[in-house]
């Protein structure tokens, strides 16, 4: 007696999961969406000077040239643009430098990267007197490509190649060079100190309207390109050899994420300075949610961190008024915990 043939209907029972997961995690990042909209809001309207929220959007519907309205359209827009282009691009090159290199400490301030670009960027301001940041972003993309070439080369020059450990301590060594340079070159000239101190510490309200618009179109080409790397990445999760089966070419994967990485720290670091753990702790929170899928994993993680990066903003205005503290120390404050967290677990003391 033969087993009946399987219908239609029990053929696709295997990827009904599948379907009911992603519907999920669709839902789960328009809500992500939403959240970051409300932010993003809140952003514009709170700060040591609060401004109501009819105020905000009559701001924009009805301008009359008031002090709120001035507030609003001249200081606290261009800054909220600036930590949503700031907070993705750097979640987004946390995730795809964890994905790249299988290294969970990954992160573009732990690894100097973003170090590197601050770097760049303070020889263009302060020895070359470069002003436009259509000059000096160049020099922030060539410091975070230098960083990342050699903080890869001196943690992968033991016999066993890199480890996450290693490439840590590589890249936290070459970042405190880095950063010791920088303030050498800021004490030599006291007015470009004292335009760049903020800055160095990461600021949203260290640059102008103008300024940051320029930045705005390479974080948004780092971006795309980053997202476009999802489906490569996730063949590449099991193995390069696995990966080529499957088509992918794996030098060009490489190429093009180091690019993408490259863009987003580059401009990221000259819109906002150097700022640690964003990179770090949202695409950990995110995996822990939607799992090892690229496809999910770095739109979620280009979504949530400019909505950490902003409410630290936010929180660091209203703590200390009428001063503020920056957020990059906000966001040290939040992600050096995750850190030590990471640091401590046993699979990663083993590596």
């Amino acid at each position: 007696m033969t087993a009946p043939p399987l219908t239609g209907s029990a053929t696709k029972e295997p990827a009904a999961p599948a379907r009911g997961r992603s519907a999920v995690l669709a839902a789960g990042l328009l809500a992500a969406l939403g959240l970051l909209a409300l932010v993003a809001l809140l952003s514009v309207a709170l700060g040591a000077r609060s401004v109501p929220v009819s105020t905000v959007i009559s701001a924009f519907t009805a301008p009359d040239g008031s002090s709120d309205h001035t507030v609003v359209r001249e200081l606290r827009v261009p800054r909220t643009v600036l930590g949503l282009g700031v907070g993705a691009a750097l979640g987004l090159a946390g995730a795809l430098m964890q994905s790249l290199t299988r290294n969970p400490l990954a992160d573009p301030g732990l690894l100097g990267i973003n170090q590197g670009a601050a770097l760049g960027a303070t020889v263009a301001i302060g020895v070359l007197g470069l002003t436009d940041p259509a000059a000096y972003v160049w020099f922030a993309f060539g410091g975070a490509a230098l960083a990342s070439a050699v903080v890869y080369a001196l943690g992968s020059a033991a016999r066993s190649g890199a480890s996450p450990v290693r490439l840590a301590l590589a890249g936290v060594a070459l970042g405190m060079v880095f950063t010791a340079v920088c303030q050498a070159i800021l004490r030599l000239d006291s007015q470009t100190f004292d335009r760049m101190r903020f800055w160095l510490t990461g600021s949203l309200a260290a640059q102008t309207a103008d300024v940051i618009w320029r930045l705005v179109p390479f974080m948004g080409v780092g971006i795309v390109l980053g997202l476009l790397l999802a489906r490569p990445l996730n063949a590449l999760a099991i193995g390069e050899e696995a990966g080529r089966a499957l088509g992918v070419a794996v030098g060009r994967t490489r190429t093009l994420t180091a690019l993408a990485v490259t863009l987003l720290c580059g401009a990221a670091t000259a819109g906002a300075g150097p700022l640690w753990f964003v990179g770090l702790a949202v695409p950990h929170a995110v995996r822990a949610v939607v799992g090892p899928d690229q496809r999910w994993l770095l739109p979620y993680a280009a979504v949530l961190s400019p909505a950490l990066v902003l409410v630290a903003d936010i929180v660091g205005r209203v703590i200390a008024p009428p001063g503020e503290v920056q957020v990059g120390i906000m966001c040290a404050v939040v992600g050096a915990p995750v850190f030590i967290l990471l640091a401590r677990r046993r699979r990663l003391a083993a590596l």
